[in-house]
């Protein structure tokens, strides 16, 4: 399934015991259409708060259970036994073995920051209010973070002890997008994994560049430090879309 979700009313995607998730939603509604517990996997766990436009969520049933499944039916189905926030946009039977998890060759974020001088009105519970910013300066001080390297500076600390660190980013770019009347710095994150919050923790630290905060070299020497208190803070999530996965 290709699912879509607005992330303010969600704890992560992740199940978790009495918290409302993405995953607890979508299996709630598997096991009534199915009759059974049916588990899914995910392309990409994303935090609370974090929206995604293209989750890819596979799981699997019998092939008498597909035999009999109509997929316009079953989408429509998934929608209305789901909560609003929720969209299941697409549904197909993948190859045997897929993994939407993986068999990702990429994942691509997106983080919308709002840089007028006044705070968004329509966007503001999509977007992070920063204001002007410096956009050369932070596109200069990104190109330090291309490629396969250890980001450990970029990471939540507990979820890095005693696991590997090192990610490829293929892509850090930026462009200007006026939604609504409303202009944002849209920054694009393309990488074959993420760590956690390490999208974030990239933006949070390339917006003090472009505020005038840091210079530029101050993200290579916090990529090159290996700790997560030499970068900058962790964005807000309200502005970070899990945007789509590529698998060739």
């Amino acid at each position: 399934m290709k699912v879509a979700y607005k992330g303010a009313a969600f704890s992560g995607f992740a199940r978790q015991p009495e918290q409302l998730t993405v995953q607890g939603e979508l299996e709630h509604a598997l096991s009534l259409l199915f009759r059974r517990v049916v588990a899914t996997t995910c392309s990409g766990r994303t935090d609370t708060g974090v929206h995604a436009r293209g989750q890819v969520v596979n799981f699997e049933i019998e092939p008498a259970e597909f035999a009999e499944l109509d997929l316009r039916r079953f989408k429509r189905s998934m929608n209305a036994l789901t909560h609003d926030d929720i969209a299941v946009k697409d549904a197909w039977r993948a190859a045997d073995g897929f993994s939407s998890r993986f068999d990702a060759k990429a994942r691509e974020y997106r983080y919308y920051l709002a840089i007028d001088e006044v705070p968004p009105v329509f966007m503001t519970d999509f977007s992070w209010h920063v204001g002007p910013l410096d956009v050369a300066a932070m596109e200069r001080a990104s190109r330090c973070l291309i490629g396969e390297q250890d980001f450990k500076s970029f990471c939540k600390a507990v979820s890095a002890v005693d696991k590997p660190t090192c990610r490829n980013v293929m892509e850090v770019s930026f462009s200007e997008e006026c939604l609504f009347g409303e202009n944002m710095l849209v920054v694009k994150v393309v990488g074959s994994s993420f760590l956690h919050s390490m999208v974030r923790t990239i933006v949070g630290t390339l917006v003090q560049v472009g505020r005038g905060n840091r210079p530029e070299e101050w993200v290579a020497e916090a990529l090159a430090a290996r700790d997560r208190t030499a970068a900058g803070e962790c964005a807000p999530a309200c502005g970070l879309v899990f945007w789509e996965v590529r698998y060739e």
